[in-house]
């Protein structure tokens, strides 16, 4: 019965997966079963985190992230959680050495977004973005390299610098959201002055260096992790691109998106890429 527990648990992991992000989840799709089922595990815990600040509003956000917080270092120790979630996420970061300082790391900036905080120095933004998506990045890498720890950190930086291109991407897409309703401010461009197009032009530039840092790493990632990395590399690439022919005030009003066609022909694009070994931009 415990194995049955434990299947359930990584189903719900992959539920929300699922769920939440249909083209996370289709780039996951052509992982290994066993990765595949890692991934789906450290997207959950992710989210869920990410669920109680961004989402919660209603109840004591800071009572739920401590609790989610203390019982997951609970099922650390003792191998098992009533939360499918953490109990699925437990046993990824035991099998793959997950080192705790990067669930910590992820923990401490999820904190953060409990504060109302304007990011005005680039030393404060490096640290939040770091634990909220670097860290994620990391953890994915230990999986995706499973148990080849050179490997593991002659990848650290590249990961890390894709992990922080997406996080910005994200941040230029939700705008609207996180000024209105959240009333967070992640750029430091923007405490200085105006979001206008020269603003956007600044930070369009920071992320498609990112991106630029990060191509060495995806090609020497390992057989089936390559194919899902270059996947999410290209959406979110489009996205971008998409984000800078955007007029800076069009993104304050609304969420910009990829067209459901233009992904199907983002994932061929990365197929054939990955096949041939052309990954270049």
């Amino acid at each position: 019965m415990e194995e049955l527990y434990s299947d359930v648990s990584f189903r719900i992991s992959e539920l929300i997966t699922r769920t939440y992000s249909t083209s996370f989840s289709i780039a996951v799709s052509y992982l290994s079963t066993e990765k595949k089922k890692a991934i789906h595990s450290i997207y959950g815990f992710v989210r869920v985190a990410d669920e109680i600040v961004d989402s919660f509003h209603r109840y004591d956000k800071q009572l739920l992230l401590e609790k989610f917080e203390m019982d997951y270092y609970d099922a650390l120790e003792t191998n098992i959680s009533l939360n499918p979630v953490l109990h699925s996420f437990q046993q990824v970061v035991r099998k793959y050495n997950i080192p705790d300082e990067l669930v910590s790391a992820f923990l401490k900036s999820m904190k953060a977004d409990l504060e109302e905080i304007n990011y005005s120095h680039r030393d404060q933004i490096n640290e939040y973005v770091f634990g909220s998506a670097e860290v994620v990045g990391l953890m994915c890498l230990k999986v995706f390299v499973d148990g080849d720890d050179q490997l593991f950190e002659e990848l650290r930086s590249p990961a890390m610098k894709l992990g922080s291109a997406f996080q910005k991407v994200n941040f230029l897409r939700d705008l609207k959201n996180d000024k209105e309703v959240l009333e967070r401010n992640y750029f430091p461009e923007i405490h200085r002055t105006n979001f206008d197009e020269e603003t956007k032009k600044e930070i369009v530039r920071d992320i498609r260096k990112d991106f630029s840092d990060s191509r060495e790493g995806i090609k020497r990632l390992p057989g089936d992790a390559r194919l899902p990395v270059t996947v999410a590399y290209f959406y979110f690439r489009r996205l971008l691109g998409k984000i800078s022919r955007t007029p800076a005030q069009k993104l304050l009003a609304g969420r910009i998106r990829v067209p459901g066609i233009v992904k199907i022909f983002l994932l061929i694009k990365a197929y054939v890429v990955c096949k041939l070994n052309l990954m270049r931009n």
